[in-house]
């Protein structure tokens, strides 16, 4: 393996890791990787597989979560250009880009089909010359683009960036953006750029190029079998029913058989629907059989399952007929009835080995869900690449994860651990507590003992501390009985359906306190998925109970299936992703080679995560704490700061 790419004096284990990518991309193999903290896993990548791509003629294509992942695709590529001429592009959807949608509320809501059927109306009438059409596509299409290509070569831009100076100079950044992309080695884009179906075909069209041209990377790649799922899945809610009789209202009531109107139908859904709540809903889900809701519609409309289809398919005629009038006037073009009718007809085809069928219940929303258990669907087009690389610091067992999402049996597993000083992070767990629904349900004094916990390390250990639960529920209980702490320190919390901006508010508040403040988060949040908390800013991390998923019908199933695929149940659908997430929550607090940091879980049930985790047993987690600081922190290592050779990768 060369380093000629690579912007950096190496680290201990970013040789190998750029050998193990050179060596799978040569092979053209998947590579699965757990890279620690600290290993540099953004620029290791892009390194090894720039210099790949353009030896054969391939593109990059490296996909993210969040936009501070793609933002530091962009500064490392700015550096990788020292070495040689690279182009990359930062792509985000048009919610994100385009100005209109930016601007206008209904819009911001609308889904990446609806708004690429709302900027195509837009694009049209400029073209015919109408007023109120889009001023940034007008100016985009009749000024000259060159300089605004030499921005984007020159800098680099991440899409923040090229956004603000598109919209200065009132050109659409959305679509010069597309313009760049067959000119670009390297695109960085959101999960969804490539696992969406309808919208991976237009990329593949902008980037002028097939699949089998790409190298992939997945970047936080503990995210995607979920994602897949959650992709691959769908809803259909009582407040969608509501609204589709809305446009009835509006737009008519049409026959869609003999004697059956729209309205009729819809009405019909809907006591279906609460009639199978009674029935099956227990808690907040339940699995409903296979063949509930069309044998109901059957026998209510005196309809064959052919009819059941010829009655949806006017339903969604009817439905294209409202998304073209709203399209014509400027709104946003959703039909609640063409949705109603396209899950409807989704519904009646699914496969039962890959989906379950479901009653769903949260707050005043009840509905129905077609969950799909097999992430592997949403991931088929991984193996049509070229080569694919998934990385996180926090993948393990890398086995689950290459079969859960489909990847063949000689994918390549390995693990480059942290090369900071392991004595630097202590994690402690606290086995008089947890958790467990059973036992906090039994014992009344539970919650009490967790807060006493949190309580008397909050006034006794005086640095920044978050506090991670499992739930916001078990937040709530929780945290309303902490005690004050006796520094005062403010207190903050990741709160549900939070925006960015209030978010990104709280987040900076507290860092900006270092030490002098507490904030309560979710473990599997977003604060525990994609904020660094360098110094000062983290050196306590508290999970109060292990973020186990809730046994739901909708997990049971999950469960169900992976036992059947895979022999392994438990540890597909339970272990492996509550192991995650409580590696997340501690991976916060070390994040370069000088931070030190302790975690203290408290919940006995730690013990099973000894082989991920590795915690010790406390009677005092107070006392070790204080300890631990008051010792003096391990010198940083001479390899850290001059290029060591190291041994090849080892693949397991």
């Amino acid at each position: 393996m060369t380093l000629s790419l690579f912007p950096y004096q190496p680290r201990p284990g970013q040789e190998r890791l750029m050998d193990l990518v050179s060596s799978s991309l040569e092979n053209r193999a998947h590579l699965v990787v757990e890279s620690g903290t600290g290993t540099g896993k953004t620029v290791c990548a892009l390194s090894a597989c720039v210099e790949h791509c353009k030896a054969r003629g391939k593109k990059l294509l490296y996909v993210t979560r969040t936009n501070s992942q793609q933002r530091q695709v962009m500064f490392e590529l700015r550096q990788i250009r020292e070495r040689t001429p690279v182009f990359g592009v930062a792509l985000q959807g048009r919610r994100n880009m385009c100005p209109l949608v930016r601007t206008d509320p209904e819009l911001s809501e609308g889904s990446p089909e609806e708004l690429s059927k709302v900027c195509s109306e837009r694009k049209a009438k400029v073209i015919k010359g109408e007023e109120e059409a889009c001023k940034y596509y007008a100016t985009t299409i009749s000024e000259d683009l060159q300089p605004v290509m030499r921005y984007a070569r020159e800098e680099l831009p991440t899409a923040e960036e090229f956004v603000h100076y598109c919209v200065d100079r009132t050109l659409c950044p959305y679509e010069v953006c597309k313009m760049h992309m067959p000119a670009a080695d390297v695109v960085t884009a959101p999960y969804i750029m490539f696992f969406d179906g309808f919208i991976r075909h237009a990329l593949m069209d902008w980037m002028a190029c097939s699949l089998p041209d790409i190298v992939l990377i997945i970047d936080e790649a503990h995210n995607l079998p979920s994602y897949a799922r959650e992709l691959e899945s769908a809803k259909l809610s009582n407040v969608a029913l509501r609204l589709a009789g809305k446009e009835v209202d509006e737009y008519g009531d049409p026959e869609v058989s003999d004697g059956i109107s729209l309205r009729d139908v819809l009405m019909m859904t809907e006591e279906i629907l609460d009639r199978t709540v009674e029935e099956y809903l227990i808690d907040e889900d339940g699995i409903i059989p296979q063949s509930q809701v069309e044998e109901e519609l059957m026998f209510r409309t005196k309809q064959t399952s052919r009819g059941i289809k010829g009655m949806l398919t006017q339903m969604s005629n009817f439905g294209e007929m409202v998304r073209d009038n709203k399209k014509l006037v400027g709104r946003l073009p959703r039909s609640y009835v063409h949705g109603t009718a396209n899950f409807l007809t989704f519904w009646q085809g699914l496969d039962e080995g890959e989906y379950v069928k479901l009653i769903v219940e949260d707050g005043n929303s009840r509905g129905f869900e077609a969950f799909c258990l097999d992430a592997s669907i949403a991931c088929k087009p991984i193996t049509e690449c070229h080569a694919s690389v998934h990385m996180s610091g926090t993948l393990k067992p890398l086995q689950e994860y290459r079969e859960s999402i489909g990847l063949p049996k000689d994918a390549r597993l390995a693990d480059i651990p942290s090369p900071f000083p392991p004595e630097n992070r202590l994690v402690l767990f606290v086995d008089d507590v947890t958790t467990k629904y059973d036992d906090i349900e039994r014992d009344d004094s539970m919650v009490e003992r967790i807060a006493g916990h949190i309580s008397e390390l909050v006034s006794r250990v005086h640095r920044s501390t978050i506090v991670f639960y499992p739930s916001y529920s078990l937040m709530e209980k929780i945290s309303s009985r902490i005690g004050p702490a006796s520094d005062g320190r403010s207190v903050y919390f990741e709160k549900r359906a939070m925006d960015q901006g209030d978010f990104m508010k709280v987040v900076s508040d507290f860092k900006l306190s270092k030490g002098k403040s507490l904030l309560h988060a979710i473990a599997g949040g977003r604060v525990s998925e994609g904020i660094d908390f360098p110094g000062e800013e983290m050196e306590l991390a508290v999970l109060a109970g292990i973020p186990y998923p809730k046994p739901t019908a909708k997990q049971r199933a999950l469960e169900h299936f992976c036992e059947l695929r895979f022999g392994k149940g438990w540890d597909h659908a339970v272990k492996a992703p509550t192991g995650r997430k409580l590696q997340q929550a501690i991976g916060r607090l070390i994040r370069s080679e000088t931070d030190r940091g302790v975690a203290v879980i408290l919940d006995k049930r730690a013990a099973h995560f000894q082989d991920t985790i590795a915690a010790r047993r406390t009677q005092d987690a107070a006392k070790e704490i204080e300890q631990f600081f008051e010792t003096r922190p391990s010198p940083v290592p001479i390899a850290l700061a001059q290029k060591v050779r190291v041994k090849r990768g080892l693949e397991l």
